[in-house]
């Protein structure tokens, strides 16, 4: 039986170090990203972690391509040119991966570039259930069948995971996180990619938008509707903005959404979303729920989130126009 690490982080090398002119020694993170390992671990994931992070990311790069990629990484006099930070595909589909991989390592490290090998796996069972579920043959199958494929890949792969720095088992990690792992690890700041916020406010008879993680109704406010000099303003003029905050039930709820928000956004980025939509709803899109979403937007703000606003029906409803009399009045 293939034999792992006692621990996972046994194989994590500093090489995230880099030493200042001082001689003192600061974390950050690698120039190119070389992710690796057995089929159906989960390479197609962390890559699209690192994209999020803002690698440039090439799946199924040449290893004779290696040295001519590493080219763009590299300073040079075209700065506006160079690729700041890579991650690179390279696996068992590259015929020369193999014989070629642990040569070009070599001679890439002794430029100046700081080189990572990230190496994903998993049991033989996990492994055999993914391509199962996926239904896509094995690329090291030659007609032996899947359980023999995924074996005979661990052995020849054997020589390239001792070149790892990072050796992730993702047989109980799910794509979220996995995802947060590799983004804890790899960020450039060291603090992992920003979670975007959207606060986006609509009306209820225009239909709900279709794709929302939260949903806030706002139609137990007062209305400015009902108002005869606020009916035909937004909630962007101030003249609505000064009705509603007199009303307290409008400063509370507006508190405890905030309050609400704070406390859940934290666990949507622990579980690896990128985006999250909050959308406030009124009856018309126009007035409260323009307001809510422009004020918690703000909070939102100011509490250090990334939050952005956007009305959909606030230009719906526009102005009436006064009849015309009758031609026969």
């Amino acid at each position: 039986m293939h034999k792992r690490p006692a621990a996972m982080g046994s194989r994590w090398m500093p090489l995230f170090m880099a030493k200042k002119k001082e001689g003192v020694e600061e974390e950050r993170p690698p120039d190119v990203v070389i992710i690796t390992g057995l089929s159906g671990s989960g390479m197609s994931s962390a890559t699209n972690a690192f994209e999020d992070l803002g690698y440039f990311c090439v799946d199924n790069l040449p290893t004779t391509m290696l040295q001519t990629f590493a080219r763009l990484v590299l300073p040079g006099e075209e700065r506006d040119a160079r690729i700041e930070r890579a991650a690179l595909v390279m696996n068992i589909r590259e015929g020369q991966f193999l014989s070629e991989f642990e040569e070009q390592l070599r001679t890439l490290r002794r430029q100046n570039l700081t080189v990572f090998v990230l190496f994903l796996e998993a049991s033989d069972e996990v492994l055999a259930r993914r391509f199962n579920e996926t239904r896509r043959p094995h690329p090291a199958d030659t007609g032996q069948g899947l359980v023999e494929s995924i074996r005979a890949e661990r052995m020849a792969m054997e020589d390239i995971r001792a070149l790892a720095n990072l050796i992730i088992d993702t047989s109980a990690h799910t794509v979220h996180t996995l995802r947060r792992l590799l983004v804890e690890r790899f960020s450039p700041d060291m603090q992992g990619t920003p979670m975007r916020v959207q606060v986006l406010s609509f009306g209820h008879k225009y239909g709900s938008p279709g794709s929302m993680e939260l949903l806030f109704d706002v139609r137990h406010l007062p209305n400015p509707y009902f108002v005869p000099e606020l009916r035909d303003l937004s909630g962007h003029d101030r003249r609505v903005v000064q009705y509603l905050r007199g009303r307290p039930e409008v400063e509370e709820t507006l508190h405890r959404f905030t309050e609400l928000l704070e406390y859940l956004l934290p666990l949507y980025k622990r579980e690896g979303k990128s985006y999250v939509t909050v959308g406030i709803g009124c009856t018309g899109g126009r007035h409260r729920s323009v307001m809510i979403a422009n004020s918690l937007s703000r909070r939102l703000r100011r509490a250090g989130f990334e939050a952005s606003v956007a009305h959909r029906d606030v230009k719906k409803a526009k102005r009436r126009a006064p009849r015309k009399a009758s031609r026969g009045a």
